[in-house]
């Protein structure tokens, strides 16, 4: 079975990207091989998002915020799928990416928001993390290999409506 490279963009690269990069490689089993970035990188990912993930029991090691441009540079994996997880990041101007990759807007609310209550942070670090795991579960179930390009596309779209 193909493995599919997946790179989950968001300007940060420190909470929703990184969640979704973790997501995806715990339940893509071999799939789906997932890398996160982003478009001004804050360097650092948020330590909620790495107690999110163990809490989900998603292995978090060598988690790191780094910049998009590293996935545009020669010798960098030939993508298959781009995602954006947040809505600044589905309006900038993106690197070509190798592969001709598909692209598709999944965007979810910034748990790293600034917020007064840590219980609150920590409810909406776990709120996002469900949606992108439900939105991988769906990519997940999607017959890739079998889609014609316009139909993968418009059930791309539709998960990130999801």
């Amino acid at each position: 079975m193909r493995t599919f490279n997946v790179l989950f963009i968001c300007t940060g690269n420190s909470a929703r990207s990184i969640l979704a990069e973790a997501l995806a490689n715990h339940l893509g089993n071999g799939r789906f091989r997932a890398w996160s970035a982003g478009s001004h990188p804050k360097g650092e990912v948020h330590p909620m998002a790495l107690s999110t993930l163990t809490g989900l029991h998603v292995p978090a090691e060598g988690m790191s915020s780094k910049s998009w441009e590293v996935f545009a540079e020669p010798g960098a994996p030939a993508l298959d799928f781009v995602f954006t997880v947040c809505d600044n990041a589905a309006g900038e101007v993106c690197p070509v990416w190798p592969g001709q990759p598909m692209t598709a807007h999944w965007g979810v609310p910034d748990p790293a928001a600034p917020c007064d209550n840590a219980v609150e942070q920590q409810r909406r670090f776990l709120d996002v993390a469900h949606v992108l795991k439900r939105r991988i579960e769906l990519l997940l179930a999607l017959p890739v290999e079998k889609l014609e390009p316009l139909s993968l596309q418009s059930q791309l779209d539709a998960i990130g409506r999801a």
